[in-house]
């Protein structure tokens, strides 16, 4: 667990199931972040077993005003790469708190935990072509542009999307922090 200035950044628990619910029924949320929108509270709980708890990397933002859970942060393995020490962030966030500097402040936290802490040599992160409100987030964290890779991903609704990805190197983190 650690914290910034408005978040904590948690495992996640099996209580947080209702909170995921909430902002993983958003239609929104989900087509941006490639995954359909949850239609029940059962189909929350169900993913937050199978991909969300006990993972090593992963954790629930927690909004320290409210107490609630509002999005979630992780690491996991870059199967785009054949480097051990390399890892790809995902995120998604309710659309409550979309615009106001939540996810860039998580992003960050995670950034330093996975340099600093973890010693990750470079973490790699991408969003559908279409979703600026996510390219504007990995660009403010430092992120290097490396290329779209067109025809990337069926989403569940059946469109081929094209994918921006991006990547940062722990050297360029530090540079940052100088």
């Amino acid at each position: 667990m650690f914290q910034t200035e408005r978040l904590i950044l948690r495992s996640l628990t099996k209580e947080d199931a209702t909170d995921l619910f909430a902002y993983s029924k958003d239609e929104t949320v989900g087509k941006n972040a490639g995954w359909k929108p949850h239609e029940s509270l059962d189909e929350s709980k169900q993913i937050l077993e199978e991909v969300f708890l006990d993972k090593e990397d992963v954790f629930g933002i927690i909004e320290k005003q409210s107490g609630r859970l509002i999005g979630t942060v992780g690491f996991m393995p870059d199967l785009t790469r054949t480097n051990d020490n390399a890892r790809m962030l995902g995120y998604a966030i309710g659309r409550d708190y979309w615009g106001k500097g939540f996810m860039t402040e998580a992003v960050q936290a995670l950034l330093s935990y996975g340099f600093l802490e973890k010693g990750y040599g470079i973490i790699s992160v991408s969003h559908y072509s279409d979703n600026f409100r996510s390219q504007r987030v990995i660009e403010k964290c430092g992120f290097q542009f490396e290329g779209v890779q067109r025809q990337s991903e069926l989403r569940y609704d059946g469109v081929l999307m094209d994918k921006k990805w991006y990547s940062l190197t722990a050297e360029e983190f530090c540079q940052t922090m100088k």
